[in-house]
């Protein structure tokens, strides 16, 4: 079982606990954690894109001229694709990128992200995470105490105002909860601060 020290939040060595292995401790499937995050990135998209079939824009009601004796080429609409200002062939059209994994596949990615953050000593546990006010400063004193520096995340095991409000204007730094815990997120940011309590929520649903 991995070994990590559990901190304070004035950055000082209170205790220690043991990973569960399972969770904390596997070795990392970078296939499935690649696999995952695609998935991940295709179900943010929008694809609201859109472009005009000849059918949809406006004008070319009438043939341009008639078919034969002009000495043009034969034309049936100024709307057509080869047309300056005429309708788009085979463009994109408004739909889904979203596509499922498999939830085994998912726990899977979850846990591999987290194993690699303990092997290169990039997850911080705390033995409890508490703000009196909402104060931006409060939060920024706390990271320096813990010696955190760079994109940092901060697990919380529940919805608090506090720690969530007064680390919402830190660049680099975001709050989530462990029921929202993603890959993207794991793998964005490089430091895990996380509480004694989410880890114990976290090795209950994924161990």
């Amino acid at each position: 079982m991995p070994k990590i020290d559990v901190y304070n939040i004035e950055g000082k060595k209170v205790s220690d606990v043991e990973l569960k292995e399972e969770v904390f401790g596997i070795e990392p499937n970078e296939a499935i954690v690649h696999s995952v995050l695609v998935n991940y990135l295709a179900n943010q998209r929008q694809g609201t894109q859109s472009t005009k079939t000849r059918a949809e824009v406006s004008g070319g009601g009438r043939k341009p001229w008639r078919q034969k004796g002009t000495g043009r080429a034969r034309q049936g609409s100024i709307r057509a694709p080869h047309w300056v200002g005429g309708g788009i062939a085979l463009g994109p059209k408004p739909r889904s990128y979203k596509y499922r994994v498999n939830k085994k596949e998912r726990r899977l990615a979850i846990r591999s992200v987290l194993s690699s953050k303990v092997l290169e000593n990039k997850i911080t546990v705390l033995d409890n995470i508490n703000l009196s006010e909402i104060k931006t400063k409060n939060m920024v004193n706390a990271l320096e105490s813990l010696k955190i520096t760079g994109k940092t995340l901060i697990m919380l095991p529940e919805k608090n105002e506090n720690i969530q409000k007064s680390a919402r204007n830190i660049e680099g730094v975001k709050t989530s909860l462990v029921n929202t815990i993603n890959v993207y997120d794991l793998l964005k940011y490089n430091n895990l601060v996380i509480t004694l309590e989410a880890v114990k929520k976290i090795e209950e649903v994924y161990a």
